[in-house]
């Protein structure tokens, strides 16, 4: 194995939302009420490999976009530490810092909210390169002209502003933002969520092809996933803040492990299939302000067992590769699919 291009080791993020003036004065009088802590993030440990791509699935609200931010630069970790090619993040200062830092990219969920309506797409695509010394000012226009032909607009596009594109193409030019500043490493929030279906096999081959060509890698987050399946090479299940199984994507999706990876594929819809009953997952998705002791998927899991409820289960290798945190795995047995 190389050395991973990033790697998260044991990180945790927590948002704290402080007591407002009113709690506050509550308090004054024995109301007792606290901080309200939101555990995104729980203890997440990944390392991804250079040229690699990798698919983060799981339900909304577990974690996945803090995690992204977190993998990209953009939010520090609560606990544990994120490395660049085996560089904590946090440490890298100074011109070196700042050269690392460019090569960790991230492309947002909505590109309309992403890029300032205000701005031209030679200014949103050309101003960071111009920044950041990778061309000058008078080479600007040359550059952003290639890289939106490279994603498949019209270089003739460079003086009209985000609201005079269609969805996929405001999507287009949040990847030649992205790939303007030269990067390695491109975190993917459902970068294809909002689109038609038409578009998004469109949007998922240029994500191929720019892998090819440039040697990047992704961490590509969805809930989606057919579109996982078709372009990573290992599979990340996060459950509220936890990762609970990780595989190569063929392994995981013809043999998943975890109580949880087998309840989201069983539910994922299959041309092949035929009369399929789809059976949702029982009961609700716990609250990040209270999450259950233990193991979080306990509550809703058919195979719970008392250890469940009070000792959280180890991510541990229980094939070549293959990872899963089931205390299933510790007794002997396999869960039953």
């Amino acid at each position: 194995m190389s050395e991973p291009i990033v790697a998260l080791e044991a990180v945790s993020r927590r948002f704290v939302k402080p007591l407002d003036f009113a709690a506050r004065t509550a308090n004054l009088f024995g109301a007792g009420m606290h901080e309200a802590v939101v555990h995104a993030v729980d203890g997440v440990g990944l390392a991804i490999e250079p040229g690699e791509v990798v698919g983060l699935v799981g339900e909304s609200g577990c974690g996945k976009s803090t995690l992204g931010r977190i993998a990209a630069g953009l939010l520090p970790p609560s606990d544990g530490r994120v490395t660049f090619r085996g560089a904590a993040i946090e440490a890298l200062e100074g011109e070196a810092g700042r050269r690392a830092k460019l090569k960790l990219q991230m492309i947002f969920q909505d590109p309309m909210a992403s890029l300032n309506p205000r701005m031209r797409v030679i200014d949103l695509v050309g101003e960071a390169p111009v920044v950041h010394g990778i061309v000058s000012r008078a080479q600007q226009q040359d550059y952003v002209d290639g890289l939106l032909d490279k994603v498949g607009l019209d270089p003739g596009y460079r003086h009209r502003y985000p609201h005079q594109f269609s969805g996929g193409q405001r999507a287009r030019i949040g990847i030649a933002r992205a790939l303007a500043v030269r990067p390695e490493f491109l975190v993917c929030d459902e970068p294809v969520a909002a689109l038609d279906v038409s578009i998004q096999a469109q949007v998922l081959n240029l994500f191929v092809a720019l892998r090819n060509e440039l040697q990047l890698t992704y961490l590509f987050i969805s809930h989606d996933l057919g579109v996982v399946e078709h372009l990573s090479d290992r599979v990340v299940i996060m459950y509220l803040g936890r990762v609970v199984e990780i595989a190569a994507t063929e392994a995981l999706f013809s043999n998943p492990n975890h109580p949880y990876t087998q309840a989201l594929l069983a539910n994922a819809p299959r041309i092949t299939s035929k009369k399929q009953r789809f059976t949702p997952i029982a009961g609700e998705i716990p609250s990040p302000f209270t999450p259950p002791t233990g193991c979080h998927f306990h509550p809703r899991c058919p195979h719970a067992m008392p250890r469940c409820r009070s000792e959280r289960p180890a991510l541990t290798e229980i094939a070549p590769g293959h990872l899963s945190a089931c205390h299933l795995n510790d007794a002997g047995q396999t869960p039953a699919a």
